[in-house]
């Protein structure tokens, strides 16, 4: 309800206080009491606060749409390449797995770097790999020159993908940190889209295509460099290494004067001004949140959405009756603009509706999906358009849900001091996924047939949701130090 603090202020100076319904102890905490001032030179500044957040989550998020386009570019490359290279099954699982090793390996080390150097340097060297490497396997001679540079790719995005939720987590408000991280989300699922539309445009060139495809990416590459000389570190890193005075100043931007010492103070409680450890990692206070973490991170991958990413091209091409190559490449614009259409609306509902609901309605409906595609791909005389719906459908709730929020929940469920390490360590669990499933999936395809894989893929989003259902919490509108505190509450409840 809204009280007035004291009606006899002149009007233009008077404070509006909101208070969450029910008792003014919410366990929502600070972030839920929202200051609304009539003074225009306050709602300004608030005003400029909001832009300039916006302004770093968009700038990290340059390197989601690098990580969409260098992952999913590989989709419509496969085609010429086998063809260039006279590629076996096995070759072409290696050069499409090359880059997800590679993310792997740099998703593991991403703790170290960013604890160390702080999350924008490390962003920055991520930069000049992502160059380096497009152009480095823009111009192979051999599919190990192919390899070796997409791996060099994958350090790129595994830095990254780490990397960037983290930080926009760090410099979001609460009240709206499960959007601005899942922009990051939004800009792999345009960079995958706009990898399928580049493929498609440029199959026309011959044999070479493959080239202009994944050279492309370097224009990007260079301005995500640029963007970031122009974004500071993250005031949470800055304090949590000491740097009190330099962190403050980053919060005055973010939150405005009145409240940058209180957040200063927050974090600086929460941090403990130590260095996290690895010991931390796996104490047993930080148990809970790490098998929530590193579920949802496996889980999201090996129900097998990088199939339909990876391989769509060659799965419509070679294994759905009467479809040719350019039908396949055109089909992968649809699949691309239902990716898009689905995160657009888990961006706006992500801070209304929560995690954990959305998590619960994407795997309920891709197991749904995926068992529809089985029953479809095995009866004959079906029409192809009905096996297109039942993978658009299965894309849809995959980006609605468990392509977004795992990389929400992942950046915000641990305390700052560890959040490096423990985020590295998930998203490295998100990459064996994702190796394992891209380098198994044609293998598969020869030993179960297509029906049987998917079915297999089906049973593990009904395990997906089994786990959400009773592992995952509910974190929507919670500061990171409130959700440290639940975890806390748990735990010291279990010694009692």
């Amino acid at each position: 309800m809204l009280k007035k603090l004291d009606a006899s202020l002149p009007a233009q100076v008077r404070i509006w206080h909101l208070e969450p319904r029910g008792s003014s102890q919410s366990s929502q905490g600070p972030d839920m009491h929202i200051s609304a001032l009539s003074d225009p030179s306050q709602q300004a500044g608030q005003a400029n606060s909001r832009l300039y957040v916006l302004f770093l989550a968009l700038v990290a998020a340059i390197s989601g749409f690098l990580f969409g386009f260098d992952t999913a570019v590989i989709n419509g490359v496969l085609l010429f390449l086998q063809r260039q290279f006279a590629l076996s099954s096995l070759e072409t699982e290696i050069a499409a797995s090359a880059l997800l090793l590679g993310c792997l390996l740099g998703a593991a080390g991403a703790s170290l770097v960013g604890d160390r150097f702080g999350r924008r340097k490390s962003l920055l060297v991520a930069a000049i790999l992502f160059a380096a490497s497009t152009l480095g396997a823009a111009l192979a001679q051999s599919v190990l020159d192919f390899s070796i540079w997409r791996l060099c790719g994958g350090l790129a995005i595994g830095l990254a993908s780490v990397l960037t939720p983290v930080y926009i987590a760090e410099v979001a408000p609460a009240r709206n940190r499960g959007r601005l991280v899942s922009m990051n989300q939004l800009a792999i699922v345009v960079g995958i889209l706009v990898a399928y539309m580049v493929s498609w445009d440029l199959a026309g060139i011959g044999d070479s295509s493959w080239r202009w495809m994944l050279g492309v990416a370097a224009i990007p590459a260079l301005g995500f460099f640029l963007g970031l000389l122009l974004i500071p570190e993250s005031p949470r890193w800055l304090i949590s290494q000491g740097k009190r005075e330099r962190g403050r100043q980053v919060l005055t931007r973010i939150y405005g004067a009145a409240q940058a010492e209180e957040q200063a103070a927050l974090v600086e409680e929460a941090s403990g001004l130590e260095a996290g450890t690895w010991k931390e990692v796996f104490s047993k206070p930080m148990r809970r949140p790490l098998l929530v973490a590193l579920g949802l991170a496996i889980l999201c991958q090996i129900t097998g959405i990088n199939t339909v990413l990876y391989y769509g091209s060659i799965l419509i091409s070679q294994h759905v009756r009467g479809q040719t190559a350019g039908a396949a490449l055109a089909a992968n614009i649809v699949i691309g603009c239902t990716n898009l259409l689905c995160t657009l609306l888990a961006l706006r509902f992500v801070d209304r509706w929560g995690r954990r609901s959305m998590l619960l309605t994407g795997s309920a409906g891709m197991t749904a999906s995926l068992l529809l595609f089985v029953i479809a791909y095995r009866v004959p005389g079906l029409p192809p358009l009905l096996i297109l719906a039942c993978i658009l459908c299965y894309t849809g709730f995959f980006a609605f849900a468990m392509g977004p929020i795992p990389w929400v929940v992942i950046s915000e469920i641990f305390p700052t001091k560890i959040r490096g390490r423990a985020a590295s360590m998930a998203t490295s669990m998100l990459w064996t996924g994702t190796l394992v499933v891209t380098f198994t999936f044609l293998s598969l395809i020869r030993v179960l047939g297509v029906s049987g894989t998917f079915f297999v893929y089906a049973v593990l989003c009904a395990i997906s949701f089994v786990f959400i259902w009773t592992r995952v919490p509910e974190t929507k509108g919670k500061t990171l130090e409130q959700i440290q505190q639940y975890w806390e509450g748990l735990n010291h409840g279990e010694a009692q």
